[in-house]
């Protein structure tokens, strides 16, 4: 067989491999179109991780401690808002945190997402899409349909049990 069709061959295979088999960690939008724009107008600096999720760094807790995982039981002081800032719901106040298990379905997909990222006494400000909050069908009658919802959450503390 002559080398150049061995060559070509090889060539073809890994242009192929390539090209099927894209971006490994794409960011796919999942704001609704409508949202995109004025989350990106009113939050320029919020990161966007390969889920969808943003966030904003309000406050920097301890920079090198560690962080809740799967099955950590974590208190977060808490304001849930719509996108034209109405408040749904929050934590009652500071001595009276919101107590739950992250990896655990306790909380939306986006909140076990983020505590994970987070350090004790980090603040964030949260922006979860739909899709990784109360969906299509929302949480009458205070989240509708399709709601974008924006929090300011802090992690007050941790326990890896």
């Amino acid at each position: 067989m002559n080398i150049a069709i061995i060559h070509r061959f090889i060539f073809l295979v890994w242009v192929g491999f390539l090209l099927s088999a894209g971006p490994l960690h794409a960011q796919r939008e999942k704001l609704p179109p409508e949202d995109v724009e004025f989350v990106e107008q009113k939050w320029p600096e919020a990161k966007r991780t390969y889920t969808g999720l943003r966030y904003v760094v309000l406050k920097a807790g301890q920079p090198d401690g560690p962080m809740p995982k799967a099955g950590s039981l974590v208190k977060v002081l808490y304001k849930g808002m719509l996108l034209n800032g109405t408040v749904f719901d929050q934590s009652p106040d500071a001595a009276h945190p919101l107590e739950a298990r992250i990896g655990r379905s306790e909380l939306i997909e986006g909140w076990d997402e983020a505590v994970q990222k987070m350090r004790r006494g980090d603040k964030w400000l949260l922006i979860v899409p739909p899709e990784m909050a109360y969906g299509t069908r929302g949480k009458p009658p205070t989240i509708p349909r399709s709601a974008t919802l924006i929090f300011e959450m802090e992690l007050v503390d941790f326990s890896q049990e």
